[in-house]
């Protein structure tokens, strides 16, 4: 019995081995992400807190107040009012503070990264000079902004390696062989590939969407309607997406290491979790790069701020664009055979 596992055993390594765009992947990927990573996030201390300073200047002046030297808080300039009030609702700020008489501080009650860096700000005014003020509007939790999150990146995943590694899988096994010898074409197998995952996308995606509606009153501003329409635009980029990477692949585990390649950048820079607003100019414009950043985008806007379709008409204009193009590339390079 020992043998036969061994041989089993040794067998699948020098598989594994052998493949060389695989092994050469599995090296090379975890070595890219570290490095683009450290890139994107680097710049000496990373802030952990976001806050907002009302002036009409670009630049802060650090002298103007002790709490603009503490350590592990970015300030960002915020021109407009209404438009700070709107950030520090919604988590994409910490906190909103003016310091030009008469000096006051905005924090959101349930942001629990606020209610720290409200601490940090009154230690730092030892006069008391500042007051708080009431922030404008309901305020937004933290579950309501982050559920389009959890959402999108469930999607995500879903749409990218279950189209992905089916596809890799029927041209590993033949499958896709049998298929091109009947009269399918490749643009049809792929439209097929999209209809059926989409389909069962959307409803899981609805049923999770009901299940937290239902026990933790998630907040929903607009229109289920015009949520479902980006769903579904947003869900047929990111399958289309998946096919374009699986198109030509042969290896499954080249396939993995592709679409890891794809999913840890997006999830870190489309705004699952945290807010690019302290981020760099041109990490902001990478992250519109890809889809999700489109959909989470769309999708907040309509939860939160009651958004019509008119409203989020440009994040679904790139994501039809999006998926045009990904299906376009991806039926022209579409191999059928293994080899």
């Amino acid at each position: 019995m020992l043998k036969r596992i061994f041989a089993i055993f040794r067998a699948r390594n020098l598989e594994f081995m052998r493949d060389r765009s695989s092994l050469s992947w599995n090296i090379v990927l975890p070595v890219a992400l570290m490095f683009g990573l450290s890139f994107i996030f680097s710049g000496g201390d990373r802030a952990v807190y976001t806050i907002g300073v009302l002036q009409s200047a670009d630049q802060i002046d650090e002298s103007v107040h002790p709490f603009l030297e503490t350590r592990y808080m970015d300030f960002v300039p915020v021109a407009s009012e209404a438009d700070g009030f709107r950030k520090v609702a919604r988590h994409r700020l910490d906190l909103l503070v003016r310091f030009d008489p008469p000096a006051q501080y905005w924090v959101n009650p349930d942001s629990p990264k606020g209610y720290y860096a409200e601490i940090a700000l009154l230690q730092a005014d030892q006069r008391n000079e500042i007051a708080k003020a009431q922030i404008t509007g309901d305020a937004v939790r933290y579950v309501d902004w982050v559920l389009p999150g959890i959402l999108g990146m469930n999607m995500m995943f879903s749409c990218l390696f279950g189209v992905g590694y089916v596809v890799v899988r029927y041209r590993k096994n033949g499958f896709l062989k049998r298929l091109h010898a009947t009269p399918l074409r490749a643009i049809e197998f792929v439209i097929a590939q999209v209809a059926s995952r989409l389909l069962l996308i959307i409803v899981i995606t609805a049923f999770v969407y009901a299940g937290t509606k239902y026990f933790l009153d998630t907040r929903m501003e607009g229109s289920h309607l015009t949520l479902l329409i980006i769903a579904i635009i947003g869900s047929v980029s990111l399958i289309s997406m998946g096919l374009l990477v699986a198109a030509r692949v042969t290896s499954e585990e080249l396939a993995g290491g592709l679409l890891n390649m794809v999913t840890w950048p997006m999830m870190l820079l489309s705004g699952v979790w945290f807010s690019l607003e302290a981020a760099e100019g041109w990490v902001r414009e990478l992250a519109k790069v890809f889809p999700l950043t489109h959909v989470l985008d769309a999708a907040r806007a309509v939860m939160l701020d009651g958004a019509t379709l008119r409203d989020v008409s440009d994040e679904i204009a790139w994501l039809a664009i999006m998926s045009v193009v990904f299906l376009t590339l991806g039926a022209s390079i579409f191999r059928w055979r293994s080899n």
